[in-house]
Protein backbone atom coordinates (compact mmCIF):
# COMPACT_ATOMS: atom_id res chain seq x y z
CA UNK A 1 0.00 0.00 0.00
CA UNK A 2 1.46 3.49 -0.88
CA UNK A 3 0.73 5.72 1.84
CA UNK A 4 0.59 9.70 2.17
CA UNK A 5 3.73 10.77 3.20
CA UNK A 6 5.49 14.59 3.76
CA UNK A 7 7.65 15.35 2.87
CA UNK A 8 6.52 14.48 -0.78
CA UNK A 9 8.31 12.59 -3.04
CA UNK A 10 7.62 10.39 -6.48
CA UNK A 11 6.43 7.37 -4.64
CA UNK A 12 4.10 9.24 -2.37
CA UNK A 13 0.30 9.94 -2.38
CA UNK A 14 -1.62 12.57 -2.26
CA UNK A 15 -4.37 12.01 0.37
CA UNK A 16 -7.52 14.07 -0.90
CA UNK A 17 -8.48 16.35 1.68
CA UNK A 18 -10.71 19.30 1.63
CA UNK A 19 -9.01 23.04 2.25
CA UNK A 20 -11.11 23.72 4.94
CA UNK A 21 -9.98 20.36 6.61
CA UNK A 22 -8.62 20.51 9.85
CA UNK A 23 -5.20 19.12 10.66
CA UNK A 24 -3.84 17.43 13.71
CA UNK A 25 0.36 17.41 13.82
CA UNK A 26 0.97 14.59 15.98
CA UNK A 27 5.11 14.35 16.78
CA UNK A 28 6.11 10.87 18.87
CA UNK A 29 2.51 9.76 17.22
CA UNK A 30 4.03 5.67 16.47
CA UNK A 31 2.67 4.20 19.74
CA UNK A 32 1.57 4.76 22.95
CA UNK A 33 -0.42 7.91 23.93
CA UNK A 34 0.46 9.47 20.63
CA UNK A 35 -0.59 6.67 18.97
CA UNK A 36 -4.07 7.13 20.71
CA UNK A 37 -4.11 10.88 20.14
CA UNK A 38 -3.95 10.19 16.19
CA UNK A 39 -6.48 8.06 16.85
CA UNK A 40 -8.95 9.72 18.83
CA UNK A 41 -7.98 13.08 16.24
CA UNK A 42 -8.63 11.54 13.15
CA UNK A 43 -12.25 10.99 13.42
CA UNK A 44 -12.51 15.32 13.26
CA UNK A 45 -9.44 15.87 11.92
CA UNK A 46 -6.40 15.12 8.86
CA UNK A 47 -3.56 13.54 10.88
CA UNK A 48 -0.28 14.53 10.56
CA UNK A 49 1.96 11.64 12.09
CA UNK A 50 5.63 12.16 12.86
CA UNK A 51 7.90 9.77 14.54
CA UNK A 52 10.94 7.88 13.37
CA UNK A 53 9.74 4.15 12.93
CA UNK A 54 8.01 3.35 9.52
CA UNK A 55 6.69 -0.18 10.27
CA UNK A 56 4.58 1.67 13.48
CA UNK A 57 3.53 4.41 11.69
CA UNK A 58 2.32 2.20 9.12
CA UNK A 59 0.12 0.42 11.72
CA UNK A 60 -1.23 3.35 13.01
CA UNK A 61 -2.30 3.81 9.06
CA UNK A 62 -4.16 1.19 8.70
CA UNK A 63 -6.37 1.37 11.98
CA UNK A 64 -6.49 4.98 11.18
CA UNK A 65 -8.45 4.08 7.48
CA UNK A 66 -9.97 1.10 8.72
CA UNK A 67 -12.31 3.59 11.03
CA UNK A 68 -13.10 5.56 7.55
CA UNK A 69 -10.33 8.22 8.24
CA UNK A 70 -7.77 9.60 6.52
CA UNK A 71 -3.84 10.34 7.42
CA UNK A 72 -0.55 11.41 6.49
CA UNK A 73 2.83 9.82 7.51
CA UNK A 74 6.17 11.68 8.32
CA UNK A 75 8.77 9.26 8.97
CA UNK A 76 11.30 11.54 10.80
CA UNK A 77 13.32 12.05 13.41
CA UNK A 78 12.47 15.42 15.47
CA UNK A 79 15.81 16.01 16.46
CA UNK A 80 17.09 16.48 12.74
CA UNK A 81 16.07 20.25 12.38
CA UNK A 82 16.34 20.25 8.67
CA UNK A 83 13.92 17.81 8.65
CA UNK A 84 11.47 19.31 10.66
CA UNK A 85 11.72 22.57 9.08
CA UNK A 86 11.01 20.91 5.27
CA UNK A 87 8.25 19.46 7.03
CA UNK A 88 6.42 22.52 8.25
CA UNK A 89 7.24 24.00 4.82
CA UNK A 90 5.51 21.25 3.41
CA UNK A 91 1.96 20.86 5.77
CA UNK A 92 1.98 25.11 4.97
CA UNK A 93 2.52 24.52 1.09
CA UNK A 94 -0.41 21.86 1.21
CA UNK A 95 -2.84 23.21 3.82
CA UNK A 96 -1.83 26.43 5.02
CA UNK A 97 -1.93 25.79 8.99
CA UNK A 98 -2.12 23.74 11.76
CA UNK A 99 -5.14 23.63 14.24
CA UNK A 100 -3.86 21.23 16.73
CA UNK A 101 -0.15 20.08 17.84
CA UNK A 102 0.43 17.35 20.15
CA UNK A 103 3.85 17.19 21.06
CA UNK A 104 4.24 13.44 22.38
CA UNK A 105 7.85 12.98 21.79
CA UNK A 106 10.09 12.02 23.99
CA UNK A 107 13.27 10.07 25.66
CA UNK A 108 13.29 8.01 28.60
CA UNK A 109 16.86 7.22 29.37
CA UNK A 110 17.15 4.12 31.14
CA UNK A 111 16.94 4.58 34.94
CA UNK A 112 20.31 5.44 36.40
CA UNK A 113 22.30 7.03 39.24
CA UNK A 114 22.73 10.52 38.37
CA UNK A 115 26.66 9.79 38.68
CA UNK A 116 26.18 6.77 36.66
CA UNK A 117 24.45 8.14 33.59
CA UNK A 118 25.44 6.63 30.24
CA UNK A 119 26.86 9.84 28.33
CA UNK A 120 24.77 8.79 25.22
CA UNK A 121 21.66 8.64 27.00
CA UNK A 122 21.92 12.14 28.52
CA UNK A 123 23.03 13.54 25.14
CA UNK A 124 19.99 11.80 23.36
CA UNK A 125 17.52 12.86 26.35
CA UNK A 126 18.92 16.30 25.66
CA UNK A 127 18.25 16.45 22.12
CA UNK A 128 14.66 15.08 21.76
CA UNK A 129 13.41 16.80 25.44
CA UNK A 130 14.62 19.84 25.12
CA UNK A 131 16.88 20.95 22.28
CA UNK A 132 13.86 19.74 19.27
CA UNK A 133 11.14 20.97 21.37
CA UNK A 134 13.70 24.44 21.75
CA UNK A 135 13.53 23.96 17.88
CA UNK A 136 9.94 22.56 17.00
CA UNK A 137 7.72 25.85 18.21
CA UNK A 138 9.43 28.65 16.43
CA UNK A 139 8.63 26.06 13.10
CA UNK A 140 4.93 25.23 14.58
CA UNK A 141 3.59 28.28 15.69
CA UNK A 142 3.37 30.43 12.62
CA UNK A 143 1.38 27.43 11.41
CA UNK A 144 -0.94 27.11 14.33
CA UNK A 145 -1.42 31.17 14.18
CA UNK A 146 -3.91 33.00 16.96
CA UNK A 147 -6.60 30.18 16.95
CA UNK A 148 -4.47 26.98 17.17
CA UNK A 149 -3.82 24.70 19.75
CA UNK A 150 -0.71 23.09 21.00
CA UNK A 151 -0.53 20.49 23.85
CA UNK A 152 2.23 19.35 25.95
CA UNK A 153 2.47 16.23 28.51
CA UNK A 154 4.18 16.76 32.04
CA UNK A 155 5.46 14.02 33.82
CA UNK A 156 6.37 14.63 37.25
CA UNK A 157 9.74 12.56 37.58
CA UNK A 158 12.13 15.56 38.13
CA UNK A 159 14.47 15.26 41.57
CA UNK A 160 12.82 11.71 41.98
CA UNK A 161 16.08 8.88 41.92
CA UNK A 162 17.57 7.30 38.99
CA UNK A 163 15.16 9.88 36.91
CA UNK A 164 17.99 12.40 36.62
CA UNK A 165 18.11 12.40 32.64
CA UNK A 166 14.16 12.13 32.05
CA UNK A 167 13.52 13.99 35.04
CA UNK A 168 15.52 16.77 34.34
CA UNK A 169 14.78 17.01 30.72
CA UNK A 170 11.25 16.72 30.79
CA UNK A 171 11.04 19.28 33.40
CA UNK A 172 13.07 21.25 31.22
CA UNK A 173 11.15 20.46 28.34
CA UNK A 174 7.53 21.93 30.43
CA UNK A 175 9.12 25.00 31.32
CA UNK A 176 9.93 25.90 28.06
CA UNK A 177 6.41 25.18 27.32
CA UNK A 178 5.18 26.93 30.42
CA UNK A 179 6.71 30.48 28.94
CA UNK A 180 5.43 30.28 25.82
CA UNK A 181 1.99 29.58 27.52
CA UNK A 182 2.34 33.04 29.08
CA UNK A 183 4.00 34.37 26.27
CA UNK A 184 0.30 33.56 24.28
CA UNK A 185 -2.14 33.94 26.93
CA UNK A 186 -3.99 36.68 25.46
CA UNK A 187 -3.39 36.78 21.80
CA UNK A 188 -3.10 32.56 20.94
CA UNK A 189 -1.86 29.94 20.22
CA UNK A 190 -3.74 27.93 23.28
CA UNK A 191 -1.15 26.23 24.45
CA UNK A 192 -2.02 23.47 26.78
CA UNK A 193 -0.28 21.84 29.69
CA UNK A 194 -1.96 18.03 30.99
CA UNK A 195 -0.63 15.23 33.12
CA UNK A 196 -1.51 12.25 31.85
CA UNK A 197 -2.67 9.45 34.29
CA UNK A 198 0.02 6.26 34.55
CA UNK A 199 -0.86 3.94 31.26
CA UNK A 200 -0.39 0.38 30.32
CA UNK A 201 2.78 1.51 27.64
CA UNK A 202 5.65 -0.58 26.72
CA UNK A 203 8.21 2.33 27.97
CA UNK A 204 6.16 2.32 31.34
CA UNK A 205 6.60 -1.49 31.38
CA UNK A 206 10.54 -1.35 30.71
CA UNK A 207 10.70 1.11 33.87
CA UNK A 208 7.88 -0.75 35.70
CA UNK A 209 8.28 -4.19 35.35
CA UNK A 210 5.75 -6.58 37.56
CA UNK A 211 3.43 -3.93 38.02
CA UNK A 212 -0.37 -4.78 37.70
CA UNK A 213 -1.04 -3.59 34.24
CA UNK A 214 -4.77 -3.74 35.43
CA UNK A 215 -4.98 -0.91 37.41
CA UNK A 216 -3.55 1.53 34.83
CA UNK A 217 -5.33 3.54 32.19
CA UNK A 218 -5.92 2.48 28.69
CA UNK A 219 -3.91 5.27 26.53
CA UNK A 220 -7.08 5.22 24.41
CA UNK A 221 -9.27 5.81 27.28
CA UNK A 222 -6.92 8.79 28.39
CA UNK A 223 -6.09 10.51 25.20
CA UNK A 224 -9.77 11.00 24.86
CA UNK A 225 -10.19 12.32 28.57
CA UNK A 226 -7.22 14.70 27.69
CA UNK A 227 -8.29 16.05 24.75
CA UNK A 228 -11.45 17.23 26.38
CA UNK A 229 -9.82 19.03 28.57
CA UNK A 230 -8.95 21.31 25.60
CA UNK A 231 -12.47 21.89 24.75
Amino acid sequence: MIRGRLPLDAAARRVHTPAMTQIALITGASRGLGAALALELAASHHVVAVARTTGALEELDDRIQAAGHSATLAPMDITNGDAMRQLCRSIHDRWGRVHIWAHTAVHAAPLSPAMHMDVRDWDKSVATNVTATGHLIPFIAPLLGADGQAMFFEDFKAGEKFAGAYGATKAAQIALARSWQAETAKHGPKVHIVSPGPMATATRARFYPGEDRDALANAQDEARRLLALMG
